[in-house]
């Protein structure tokens, strides 16, 4: 009979040693143990730190949390499963039934598919402004309005938020301001810096940088606040992967990298495209012709980011014809790869809203929305010079 304690069904435990791992280690255990009950109650409330259920907490989160915490200038920032997970828990953490939400006209399309059909079946009332129009988006907080949700610059028409003066109307009424940094990042504009209560980015998207990874990430400043958020996400298990975590924060080494070479190919390539005869539009808000462009100024401090948005004439077949020739170009409805991405949001990220609606924000069938990558600037100007030209 073999020795219970040997028996291969038990945990060995983990190798002591007096080095340690230049790499930050997963884990990805579901549970910790603890040493008794009173242990485990001293975690509950709070007096020691640690690990129970990876639904809670666990350590590849915490990691990366801190990064983005650092990068934010905040403190206690949590991860989520995504960057609508995010959005989820501070919406179902912090709103009740008679609340109101106002939210930017120009958000991300899910984010509008949460504020026009989600949030009202839930007893909550929406509404949505121009964050362009300062003089509107203030009109439009009205007595009971709890929450406020913009983009700094918008998905995808790349439109810029008058954010000072709406964390200033925001704040007159008592609301709170919700501000998703995803297209920003931190590299360009922290959300602290421009009055917002709460912060979220798609850690997916450029943060990550890879593709590779779905993940979620929001910071409050009032520490009730955060912990309605918290609870929220445990709650509904809104949980991070360990794995995903881990991922993450290995792309966070090459950040500052990625977002410089990337940034920089985006001025490169709308250059480029303005100057391509079937191209009907730009809007990248580094450029002088952006709507947009002397607050963009203002506020990114020429960190203008690695969106470009353009326009085709000629509706969904020559947007079909520029797609199939871009061989070299991943048509796919993602942003902040390492590598270029093409978009066409008619088909993806705003195909719920309707002709009209669409048109009411600027997109058309003609509308790309392209995530710049780091590839060699004459690559990307050859490949869309090809694409473009098949229009």
């Amino acid at each position: 009979m073999s020795d219970p304690k040997t028996t291969l069904v038990r945990r060995t435990p983990w190798p002591q040693s007096v080095t340690a791992p230049i790499g930050t280690p997963l884990q990805p255990s579901v549970a910790y143990t603890a040493q008794d009950a009173d242990a485990l109650d001293a975690l509950y409330t709070r007096q020691t730190t640690g690990f129970s259920y990876a639904r809670e907490g666990h350590p590849n989160a915490s990691v990366l949390a801190a990064k983005i915490d650092a990068m934010e200038g905040v403190q206690g920032g949590i991860l989520v499963g995504s960057g609508m997970a995010a959005i989820t828990a501070v919406m179902f953490g912090l709103l009740k039934t008679g609340d109101r939400v106002l939210g930017g006209s120009q958000l991300y399309g899910r984010s509008l598919r949460l504020m026009r059909e989600e949030l009202p079946r839930m007893g909550v009332e929406t509404a949505l402004a121009d964050p362009t129009d300062p003089a509107a988006f203030t009109a439009a907080i009205t007595p009971g309005t709890r929450l406020v949700l913009v983009e700094v610059v918008s998905n995808p028409t790349l439109r810029v938020a008058d954010i000072h003066a709406i964390a200033k109307a925001t704040k007159a009424a008592g609301a709170l301001l919700v501000v998703d940094n995803t297209f920003t990042t931190p590299a360009a504009i922290r959300g602290i810096d421009v009055g917002a209560d709460i912060v979220l980015h798609s850690v997916t998207k450029l943060l990550a940088g890879h593709s590779d990874v779905t993940l979620g990430y929001v910071q409050a400043s009032d520490p009730a606040h955060q912990k309605a958020i918290y609870d929220t996400a445990t709650t509904f298990g809104l949980t991070p992967s360990p794995f995903d975590c881990w991922l993450a924060e290995r792309g966070l080494f090459t950040f500052d990298l990625r977002f410089e070479r990337a940034s920089s190919n985006a001025v490169a390539l709308a250059d480029a495209l303005a100057d391509m005869g079937p191209v009907a539009r730009v809007l990248y808000p580094g450029r002088a012709d952006h709507p947009d462009h002397a607050r963009a100024a203002e506020l990114l401090q020429g960190r203008f980011g690695n969106m470009v948005t353009f326009e085709v004439d000629g509706g969904r077949e020559a947007a079909n014809r520029l797609i199939r020739a871009a061989e070299d170009l991943p048509f796919a409805p993602t942003l902040g790869d390492v590598a270029t991405t093409l978009s066409h949001p008619a088909s993806s990220s705003h195909r719920a809203l309707s002709v009209t609606e669409r048109a009411a924000i600027g997109i058309t069938e003609g509308t790309f929305r392209v995530s710049v990558g780091i590839e060699p600037q004459e690559f990307l100007l050859s490949a869309f010079g090809r694409a473009v030209g098949a229009v």
